[in-house]
Order: C-alpha cells, then sequence, then structure tokens
C-alpha cells in the first residue's frame, strides 16, 4: 500500500498571506488539524499546524523569556520567536521545510517520516505539485480496511496448515511445544511455552490467519521470566 492509496485528495490549503484567524477558522469548521501553505502552481512552501498556532500574543500564551536568556539567546532566534508569536499571516507562523512524499511512498517509509520527525501528516506531491496529504488519521482507516471484522469461511485443515506453515517461519520458537486443534474456524491452543509472552506471540499468529474465527490459549507456562 502507497500514500495515493490512501491519501486525502481534496486538501484545504491556504496561500502565504493568508490571515491566521482565517486557518484558524479553516481548522475548526473543517475538523483537520493542519494546512499546507502552496503558491499559485500548488507548489508546497510550509504548513500550518495546530501547533505553530499554540503560542499567540493574543491568547497571552507566548513563552515567558528571562532576563538572563535574553541576553544569551541569539537575536535571529529571538527574531523569529517574535514573528511566529505576532505575525498575521500564513508566511509568519508556518513551518518549513516541509517533510513530504510522492504518491509512491509506502506506508512504511511514511510511518518511519512521522516517527523520525515527529509528525502528524505529510503533504504528497507529484512533480512538485500538491495532490495530497497523508494523515494519521488516514493511516487509521487503512488499518481498518486492511482488517475487516466480516469472518471468512476456511476449511479447518487449511487453516491448520497455515497456522503450522507461520510457526516455522519463526525460528526463535523453537523452544515452544506447541499443539492445536482447529474446529470450524475456532483454534485451541495445548502445549508448554517457556515463557508468557511467547505463548502470546503464538495466539497472535493464530489470529492473524484468514478465517480463524477466535483463539482459545490452553498453553502452560514453563516459567515467568517474560510476562
Amino acid at each position: 500500500m502507497n500514500a495515493q492509496d490512501m491519501m486525502t485528495r481534496k486538501v484545504r490549503s491556504v496561500d502565504l498571506m493568508t490571515p491566521i484567524a482565517t486557518i484558524a477558522a479553516l481548522m475548526v469548521n473543517h475538523g483537520i488539524s493542519a494546512v499546507p501553505v502552496v503558491d499559485r502552481n500548488k507548489r508546497v512552501l510550509g504548513i500550518v499546524s495546530e501547533r505553530d498556532l499554540l503560542r499567540r500574543a493574543e491568547t497571552g500564551t507566548q513563552r515567558r523569556r528571562s532576563w538572563w536568556s535574553r541576553l544569551i539567546d541569539d537575536p535571529s532566534d529571538t527574531a523569529r520567536d517574535y514573528i511566529k508569536v505576532h505575525g498575521r499571516h500564513a508566511r509568519d507562523v508556518m513551518s518549513r521545510p516541509v517533510i513530504s512524499v510522492t504518491p509512491t511512498t509506502s506506508v512504511a517509509e511514511i510511518i518511519d517520516l512521522m516517527e523520525k520527525w515527529d509528525i502528524k501528516r505529510v503533504p504528497v506531491v507529484r512533480s512538485g505539485r500538491l495532490v495530497g496529504i497523508v494523515s494519521r488519521r488516514d493511516l487509521m482507516r487503512a488499518i481498518a480496511a486492511e482488517m475487516p471484522l466480516r469472518k471468512v469461511g476456511v476449511k479447518d485443515a487449511v487453516l491448520r496448515d497455515r497456522l503450522q506453515q507461520q510457526l516455522r517461519k519463526e525460528p526463535w520458537l523453537g523452544s515452544c511445544w506447541v499443539n492445536f486443534v482447529v474446529e470450524d474456524g475456532i483454534v485451541d491452543l495445548f502445549g508448554v511455552v517457556p515463557s508468557k509472552a511467547e505463548g502470546e506471540v503464538v495466539r497472535v499468529m493464530a489470529e492473524n490467519i484468514k478465517g480463524v474465527f477466535s483463539v482459545n490459549n490452553r498453553l502452560t507456562v514453563l516459567s515467568p521470566r517474560a510476562t
């Protein structure tokens, strides 16, 4: 699954001169937490998120700097902070550079970027132009779509083979002695495992096999060394 498979295509965006009040109203009215800042050619110049609007002079939430910090701080940093707090337009408060992806960027890469840069969404660009945005909410929708709650009927013998194959793929589970019975899509696990954690691994493996309705974990823990 790639960015193009899950991205929101109708993206609310603003330009450099959009007033702060307009941006805040846009976020509230449309239930979004950030808006890209673009030029007339839809090239992404920055992004304004809720975080960028938290410290504002109008609400008295700007940081109070001590007198000694004002003496040692870089004047350029102080100037940028002032503009962020008192600026009236998108260009004054937007974050940049913007971390963006292409339509073919994989989900795994998107999640890596979000974790690395502590961000909640990434614009999707094609040939430098904004074509969509992927947020954490879009990722949750994709997970929900990929894990349907509808039960799929699969023969018990097939389920047994699939679970056996899955167990063999994880050689580190070799110290586990596991047996199981599958009847009408319900898996009963029996045997002995070195730790509760390893027993839970076997349960999760069984639950993730397409066609399994439920799992009864009857495994015995040999020792409590890991939970």
